[in-house]
């Protein structure tokens, strides 16, 4: 089959499909048991993301489990900068813990180191693509620039990013200087994932929705615009989807400014606003994770909606954020069943 052909990549291309496609953000985790049996065999999280073994092996689990139309590379947004020399650890109960942003940590990054340290992962890819079904569609991903830098200011998360955005106004030169290397190196990634046999890719923008007016062009849309047609520069056909959380009421100057094919919306979006999007690309989402994690009419009810509301135009069923840890496998069988019945 070629890749034009399957499902998800056909609606990528503008067609209409129905029962929609499906799969959803961390598909491969751990709220699923085979997950964390894997999982307890790598030593630390990027040692996980590195071993393709263990990598192929999860992602291909929810594929058995559930049948999604699309598969999504496991991996993480942070081997982006750890390959380029940003000294990056995952601690656990806190999560990714990067250091400080500094100009002397910028002078000492080394883009040339990128393609060797990033060999485990793409070879993951390689063997993900030759392992699949071949009606699934292999989706290979990036982190955005700005969500990736969200973390290096503080070293780690704060709330609603207040250490990034002040960051960003009092040194924007700084920031600028690192989201520039974050854009080389996402670009050469993405087009190495196309290349080991992704059919399409994915920018996960989680903290696109915490800037202002001014930060939200700067930050997000540029950057990502960088990284689209570098990526299109080297591979025309490719099909990227953008998902910049939180961010609805800006996803027209969002399209326009990046060249993104299609977008994703998380689970607060108006119906409204997603509906005049689904008229110029196709849309995916935007199921609340929560109601994966309540089950019963909850989730039966947000599913219906979406199906009823999103089904005159070129859609995948997704939800408006990844699956998290808690949610109940069973509730997600339930939802792809209703989902494939349509």
């Amino acid at each position: 089959m070629k890749s034009k052909d399957r499902a998800v990549m056909r609606v990528l291309s503008g067609e209409k499909i129905w029962p929609p496609p499906i799969w959803m953000m961390r598909q491969a985790g751990r709220y699923l048991p085979e997950y964390r049996e894997v999982r307890a065999k790598a030593k630390n999280f990027l040692d996980f993301c590195y071993t393709p073994d263990l990598a192929t092996e999860v992602t291909l689990q929810p594929i058995r489990r559930y049948g999604f139309d699309a598969s999504i590379l496991f991996s993480d947004i942070f081997v982006v900068p750890d390959a380029i020399g940003y000294p990056v650890r995952f601690e656990e109960g806190r999560g990714p813990v990067l250091e400080p942003l500094s100009a002397d940590l910028i002078d000492r990054l080394e883009q040339d180191r990128a393609e060797d340290h990033l060999k485990p992962v793409i070879e993951t890819v390689s063997r993900l693509r030759a392992e699949l079904p071949e009606e699934t569609t292999l989706l290979g991903f990036c982190g955005a620039c700005w969500t990736v830098a969200c973390y290096s200011v503080a070293g780690h998360t704060t709330q609603d990013q207040v250490a990034a955005r002040v960051g960003a106004y009092k040194d924007p030169d700084l920031m600028q200087r690192f989201i520039d290397e974050l854009v080389t190196a996402s670009i050469s990634y993405l087009i190495r994932q196309l290349d080991a046999g992704a059919d399409a890719l994915q920018i996960f923008d989680t903290w696109a929705g915490v800037l202002d007016d001014t930060g939200f062009q700067r930050w997000c849309i540029e950057p990502t615009r960088k990284i689209v047609d570098g990526v299109k520069a080297a591979r025309p056909d490719a099909k990227i989807i953008g998902f910049p959380k939180a961010s609805s009421a800006r996803m027209q100057a969002y399209i326009k400014g990046t060249g993104v094919d299609a977008v994703g919306f998380d689970w607060t979006a108006p119906d409204h606003l997603a509906l005049e999007i689904q008229k110029q690309v196709p849309i995916q989402g935007n199921l609340d994770p929560m109601r994966l994690v309540a089950g019963g009419k909850a989730l039966e009810d947000g599913v219906q909606h979406i199906l009823k509301t999103f089904d005159k135009g070129p859609f995948i069923f997704n939800l408006g954020h990844g699956v998290t840890p808690d949610a109940d496998p069973d509730n997600v069988a339930r939802m792809v069943e209703m989902v494939k019945q349509g």
